[in-house]
Formats: C-alpha cells, sequence, structure tokens
C-alpha cells in the first residue's frame, strides 16, 4: 500500500499478472497506475518466512533496497514475528515441464519432489564470468546460502537507475558495483559466487509472485526479472502442468 498516494487506490497486490516492468527490478502496478518497485528481495524473504498474507505500507514508490540483499528483511521479521492464520496452506506442484527461451536466456519448472533451484550465469566480465549453483531450497538454506547476497550491477546501470529516479539512496553499502573488470567495493565479495546466488535470491522472490511455494525445480540459465515473469504467466496459463497440493500440517502465516 502507498501511503504516500491519496487521490486514488494506492493498493497495488503482489502477483505475476501485477507486473508491469521488469527492467533491472520487478515493479507491481495497480490499474490506477499506482506502482512499487524493487519487491523481490522482500518477496523472497517472505517466501523464506512462510508468509503469506501481508500488507506492506510504502511513502514511495520503490521498497527500500537496505543493503542490496534480502538479509534485513529476514532479521526485521524475525523481531515482529508472524502471527499463524487459521487456513489451509497450499504448494504448487509442478507437474510436466514448463520453459520459457529468450535467446540464450533460459527458465524452467520441472517437476521435482521439494522445492530445488539451479542457476546458472555467465558474464564475459572477468569480475563476475561464469558462475554455477544447485541445491535443493527451503526457508533454512535460503538464509545459510543465499538471503545475505547482495545485488549487482555495472557502475553505468547504477548511474541510469539514479537517472530514473530509483535507487536514490544505491551507494557501495548496498549494491556490488563493478566499474570494468573491478568489484569497487571496498569489502569485495560475501562469497565467491555471490552473484549467482543473488540471481538465484531474485528469482525466488519473482516466483513468490505465484502467491504459494512451489514443489518442483527450477532451472534458470542468464535469467532475469523479465523471464522470470514470463514463467509465472506460463505456469498460470497451463493449469494442466500443475496443481494445487494442500500442505494440511502448515498453517497459513501473516504479519
Amino acid at each position: 500500500m502507498r501511503t504516500d498516494i491519496t487521490d486514488r487506490d494506492n493498493r497495488v497486490s503482489s502477483f505475476g499478472e501485477c507486473v508491469t516492468k521488469t527492467q533491472l527490478g520487478t515493479v507491481v502496478s495497480n490499474n490506477a497506475g499506482v506502482s512499487v518497485a524493487t519487491i523481490e528481495h522482500m518477496m523472497a524473504a517472505f517466501w523464506a518466512m512462510g508468509i503469506d498474507n501481508a500488507v506492506v505500507e510504502l511513502d514511495g514508490p520503490e521498497v527500500p533496497i537496505m543493503d542490496g540483499s534480502s538479509e534485513p528483511f529476514i532479521q526485521i521479521l524475525d523481531h515482529v514475528g508472524v502471527r499463524e492464520l487459521q487456513a489451509i496452506r497450499q504448494s504448487i506442484e509442478i507437474l510436466e515441464t514448463i520453459e520459457v527461451v529468450d535467446g540464450d536466456k533460459v527458465a524452467r519448472l520441472v517437476p521435482a519432489e521439494r522445492f530445488e533451484m539451479a542457476f546458472e550465469i555467465d558474464f564475459t566480465n572477468a569480475a563476475v564470468g561464469r558462475q554455477a549453483m544447485d541445491m535443493p531450497m527451503d526457508g533454512a538454506a535460503f538464509r545459510a546460502e543465499l538471503a545475505d547476497c547482495r545485488t549487482f550491477g555495472f557502475l553505468t546501470e547504477v548511474e541510469m537507475l539514479r537517472a530514473m529516479g530509483l535507487a536514490r539512496g544505491g551507494s557501495l553499502e548496498n549494491c556490488v558495483v563493478i566499474d570494468g573488470d573491478r568489484v569497487l567495493n571496498p569489502e569485495g565479495l560475501r562469497r565467491p559466487d555471490e552473484f549467482v546466488r543473488h540471481k538465484a535470491l531474485d528469482a525466488i522472490g519473482d516466483l513468490y509472485l505465484l502467491g504459494k511455494p512451489i514443489i518442483g525445480r527450477f532451472e534458470g540459465v542468464r535469467a532475469g526479472h523479465s523471464i522470470n515473469n514470463a514463467l509465472v504467466r506460463a505456469l498460470l496459463a497451463q493449469p494442466h502442468a500443475w496443481r494445487l497440493r494442500p500442505a494440511s500440517e502448515e498453517l497459513a502465516q501473516a504479519v
């Protein structure tokens, strides 16, 4: 909810169909033209915490970047706690492979007994290069393996975002900035493969715009927000390829 908007509907839903932009971040909008940008890190934290019912109030057009990862959101949620609702949680079980291809970019969901995350990136830039990760993923694994991995970008992209009025608080404190083949952050990387791990974090946040966790395997090759959202829409358009599976032992959570 955009508390700074008072002349029209200020409620913006966080569902895949509401995504209107995917350039360097995921943006959702409502029919009144009100939007919220850069929601993916917060959505990933919601997924990790099992939160599927929340109202977020913002006084501006963009979710705060924090330190560029999901970790601060998880710390806040840990501090305030969650409330259980008397509703049975449901998961989306993948029954058939769903794939979206855009040039050399691929995003697919494959049947599996649990949620798994596989990601591969390949940059010509020597500071990033080729990186890959593949692991089963749940809330504990997210906290241990992905939550602290920061967003990254090239110096020219950061300058462009600021010109667009986004990332207004952007700095080396909340983004890994690459200039040429150098990482400009004086502390360096948090993990040797922080880049691909952050891409996986982003994908989890983008997939959670389905509103429910997935039982299946995500495979991304050079994937980003645009193709992640295309995959969400492709899944919704193919109801034969998935089913809702109740998890009777779990209760929905809210904040």
